[in-house]
């Protein structure tokens, strides 16, 4: 029955893999050129920022919540960091870690709400999605281009992988978040307890588990990702604007739950919402490849696929239940 229930458990993430290896064998089968190294790593470059933020979404849904601030947050990040270093000439790093501070302080006032208040996290999550976007509009109004030497110093940089390919540093964030991500959750006590929260809050609070200051660690997590999302985007497209990222946030939790996470909590990998991020970036590969399709049948695609994953997730909930 064990062996069963640990099957059970993986078949979002193995439905997830499966996906991603059938776009991509159809694309290589169909186009030329698309099984390349090139295009592979211009999965990562492209997807950078959401893959970071898909990261602390993981921990975020496997412990029962939800982040709506995220795409609001890399607006706001954007358009600081640029505003600083090209109106007020603050150094990039300082600019960045500034950012990062402001994310992990809107982070964790939204968990000490969520926690000490006991308001529902789509609700305050809600509220600071307005409040982050609203102070992006009160920097400025207008795309601001980011013009540095030692920006453009760490966009130069990045590792050689042969055939005139190179992974770019924000390609090196993505992965190594990714990496961050996966000790977290399989080896630290935080991940442990993220899990004990998503599955039973009640039974984790009987078994004497620090339940407040993980929900609100959780939440900082989430934030601190998000601002590094902006600085990411920020690298990605050397500029900040108040409106970027408008419904990113829908893209992340569509990649987290494609990438096998359930929605109800407590089971969920980070490798998934890697693979997740990845199919999302395929399928409009697989579009620019085609050439003829709008670029909204990504969204047609990706919706068909969360509904397929969250009739998945249905089935299994019904079958543990039948099981219980």
């Amino acid at each position: 029955m064990k062996l069963l229930q640990i099957k059970r458990k993986n078949i979002p993430f193995l439905a997830t893999i499966s996906v991603f290896f059938l776009i991509y064998l159809a694309g290589s089968l169909m186009y030329d050129n698309f099984f390349s190294l090139r295009v592979f790593v211009n999965l990562f470059i492209d997807n950078a920022f959401i893959g970071v933020l898909a990261v602390s979404m993981t921990f975020v849904i496997i412990s029962g919540g939800i982040d709506l601030s995220v795409g609001s947050v890399v607006a706001l990040v954007g358009v600081l960091s640029a505003k600083l270093m090209q109106d007020y000439g603050v150094h990039p790093m300082l600019a960045f870690a500034l950012c990062l501070a402001l994310g992990a302080l809107i982070g964790s006032v939204m968990g000490a709400l969520i926690h000490f208040f006991e308001l529902p996290p789509f609700l305050v999550t809600l509220v600071g999605m307005f409040l982050a976007r609203g102070l992006a509009f009160l920097i400025s109004l207008n795309s601001i281009p980011i013009k540095h030497p030692f920006v453009d110093k760490i966009i130069d940089f990045g590792i050689p992988l042969g055939f005139r390919t190179w992974l770019p540093v924000i390609a090196i964030i993505f992965l190594v978040i990714v990496m961050v991500g996966i000790y977290l959750q399989q080896f630290t006590r935080f991940g442990r307890n993220t899990y004990a929260i998503g599955s039973s809050e009640q039974s984790a609070i009987l078994m004497g588990l620090p339940i407040g200051r993980t929900k609100v660690l959780i939440y900082t997590f989430s934030g601190t990702m998000s601002a590094l999302a902006g600085i990411v985007y920020s690298l990605y497209t050397c500029s900040g604007y108040p409106l970027a990222c408008v419904g990113l946030e829908l893209d992340v939790i569509a990649a987290v739950v494609i990438g096998g996470t359930l929605l109800t909590g407590g089971a969920g990998l980070v490798q998934g919402s890697l693979i997740g991020v990845l199919i999302l970036g395929l399928i409009q590969t697989f579009i620019t490849f085609q050439g003829t399709l709008s670029s909204w049948w990504t969204k047609i695609v990706i919706g068909v696929l969360l509904f397929c994953f969250i009739l998945i997730q249905r089935y299994l909930s019904l079958a543990g239940n039948r099981e219980s």
